[in-house]
């Protein structure tokens, strides 16, 4: 039970913290932040985490709601999250400059008061990638008690971008341009993964159904008796 339950803690933090990407987003982070205090910027880590860990868990909660809301099978929500997640780690792989944010947001940010919900909790941090992921593992749970794994995976996700981004501008300045592209690079090989995971399970799961595979042999069974007769 506590093997299955650690499992699980550790498949989340590993399918959420290649996509949230803590150290991608450092730069932003200092870039938005520039004008502030350390102080100032401290609270703003330390918030933009909490945020992500709220949004993440808000749609772990209310994924069975949203599911049922638009009428969406597992497999089908596993398919469109592994896509999506693909898609994403494909343009880690060949990361464009700036990519995070365009120069007009970036401008607005920087002027901003508050930087810690938009943009660094989201879209960077708990963005659609992230979001997909997070309902993707929802539909992995079978149990209550699993949502308690889950749900420490996102925490423990938080923590690590927690510590990434109140040592941003140390980070930023120890890995270097070079650093962030290569750790990007890496994390994005890892999203292809997951993403092609999902799309697998999505697919063979509902193919090899008891149902589908009784409807083949019932089918078999009905043309030897045809051909037979």
């Amino acid at each position: 039970m506590i093997e299955s339950w650690l499992t699980l803690v550790a498949a989340t933090f590993a399918a959420l913290l290649p996509i949230a990407n803590p150290f991608s987003t450092a730069p932003v982070f200092v870039a938005v932040t520039r004008s502030m205090t350390p102080e100032r910027r401290m609270q703003q880590a330390r918030q933009a985490c909490i945020y992500a860990f709220v949004v993440l868990t808000t749609t772990l909660l209310a994924g069975a709601l949203i599911l049922n809301f638009f009428g969406l099978s597992i497999h089908a929500l596993r398919i469109a999250g592994g896509l999506i997640v693909a898609r994403i780690g494909f343009g880690m792989l060949n990361p464009k400059p700036d990519d995070e944010l365009d120069p007009e947001t970036r401008r607005e940010a920087m002027q901003m008061q508050d930087v810690a919900f938009t943009p660094v909790a989201m879209p960077m941090l708990s963005g659609p990638g992230s979001i997909a992921v997070t309902l993707g593992m929802a539909t992995e749970v079978g149990h209550p008690f699993e949502n308690t794994a889950i749900i420490t995976g996102i925490a423990l996700v938080a923590f690590v971008s927690w510590l990434v981004l109140r040592s941003s501008v140390r980070v930023v300045a120890f890995l270097g341009v070079t650093g962030v592209n290569v750790l990007t690079r890496i994390m994005g090989l890892l999203l292809v993964g997951i993403g092609i995971q999902f799309v697998f399970v999505g697919t063979i799961e509902p193919l090899t159904s008891d149902r589908v595979i009784g409807a083949i042999v019932e089918a078999v069974r009905r043309a030897s008796e045809a051909s037979g007769s």
